[in-house]
């Protein structure tokens, strides 16, 4: 009997789960942890990247080298034929994402005990919106990746499905379930019916009743927390010059954004805002735009909101240190302010929930289940948005960071063997 495997590949973190003798078990992908944040570090010298929390410590720690993560948000984009520069040399992304997946892979072989060559990788609904073609084009190169690290039968399945299908061996009985995945870059809706006694069906397809998508995720919370109460204190929406015209809002974007970081910092971009500083009307935060730059410390930035987005799930107030911009620097956010910033994205998921029931033509109150998974699903304002659709559902949350890693494990033993 095969061993199979199935991979979460995530915007955030990434899990893997193996299927053999009719068993699914997690892969502890680094150390004894069963998820990795999907993220790599170049060190300066050579081509030997480290992952996961490695790679987290070795770019906090300020080592030389070069921090990347939310790579998936470059499948089915035109950076994937650009590539980047790593250490004065550019490499195509496609070879960045396969020496993680190869991580991921050595990890799998080692804990299977043999070389597994059958995988379902997860994807998200839609790569990317509105685009069929690139959206298309993202599954392929991530199927390329697959196979060049050493998978020999590759298949997909969406992962708010492979979601439904961790949940559905606890299942007693018939449930009409909604599946709500919010990753780090996409939020993912399927309508399914479930049932302990469907585990072994080969064919799902008459119990999927409809999916949906929509490319929001952790990363736009991260992105509208810090343009709303971070960004301002580096000189967001400031002014400059005779005219008072608004400094150029793309800096700020940028810095805003995990995958988009990296590209400003280019002299070309430090000589702009040093003549922007010049002229600036509010030259004392306008100065830390430069100092983040220079010392290239917007990924701190950035990790740092999300801290404070991590914060506020709990708290009705965070405050978060920027001593590396400026001495005695502490910006306190409070819930209200984060809720209003995202507001916009929260109704863009729970819009995009509603047209699945819509697609899969039931109501609301024909939900019996609604299985949240995903980091985001944390986030009170998404909660509550929730529980405003679906108020006299069940909930399932348990296993937030891993469900669909397992469910793409049992969807693996259906497809390649092994229930």
């Amino acid at each position: 009997m095969p061993v199979s495997c199935g991979i979460d590949f995530g915007t955030s973190n990434s899990s893997v789960a193996i299927a053999n003798k009719g068993s699914v078990s997690l892969v502890p992908v680094e150390d004894d942890q069963v998820t990795i944040p999907s993220a790599i570090f170049f060190p300066e010298r050579g081509y030997h990247p480290v992952f996961g929390r490695v790679a987290l410590q070795s770019f906090f720690e300020r080592r030389k080298g070069r921090f990347m993560r939310s790579l998936k948000r470059v499948l089915g984009t035109s950076l994937m034929n650009h590539g980047t520069l790593i250490n004065g040399k550019s490499i195509k992304f496609e070879r960045i994402i396969g020496s993680f997946l190869e991580s991921l892979r050595r990890s799998t072989n080692s804990f299977a005990a043999c070389e597994v060559e059958n995988v379902v990788m997860g994807r998200p609904v839609h790569f990317v919106d509105n685009d069929h073609d690139a959206d298309k084009r993202a599954q392929e190169e991530l199927r390329s990746i697959a196979q060049r690290v050493g998978y020999k039968h590759i298949e997909f399945q969406f992962e708010p499905i492979a979601a439904a299908f961790a949940h559905e061996i606890k299942v007693e009985g018939e449930k009409l379930a909604i599946v709500a995945d919010l990753g780090g870059g996409t939020s993912d809706f399927t309508v399914i019916r479930l049932s302990g006694k469907h585990v072994a069906k080969a064919d799902r397809t008459s119990d999927i009743l409809a999916n949906t998508g929509v490319r929001v995720g952790g990363n736009d919370f991260d992105k509208d927390l810090s343009l709303a109460a971070i960004m301002p204190e580096v000189g967001y929406l400031s002014t400059y010059g005779k005219k008072h015209l608004e400094v150029p809002l793309k800096y700020f974007h940028d810095l805003a954004e995990w995958s988009k970081v990296n590209f400003l910092y280019t002299p070309k971009v430090l000589s702009q805002v040093r003549q922007y500083l010049h002229e600036s009307h509010d030259k004392k935060r306008f100065k830390r735009l430069l100092t983040l730059l220079e010392q290239e410390r917007g990924h701190s930035v950035l990790a740092t909101a999300e801290e404070v987005k991590i914060g506020l799930t709990e708290a009705l107030s965070h405050s978060a240190h920027f001593e590396f911009l400026d001495d005695g620097l502490t910006i306190t956010v409070d819930r209200k302010q984060f809720e209003n910033a995202i507001e916009k994205e929260v109704q863009k998921i729970a819009h995009a929930a509603t047209e699945c029931l819509k697609r899969a033509g039931v109501k609301e109150n024909n939900i019996d289940l609604v299985i949240l998974t995903g980091g985001s699903t944390e986030v009170p304002l998404v909660q509550s948005a929730f529980k405003k659709i679906f108020p006299h559902a069940a909930v399932a949350d348990e296993n937030k960071l891993s469900s669909v890693g397992l469910g793409l494990a049992y969807d693996a033993s259906r497809r390649f063997g092994g229930f």
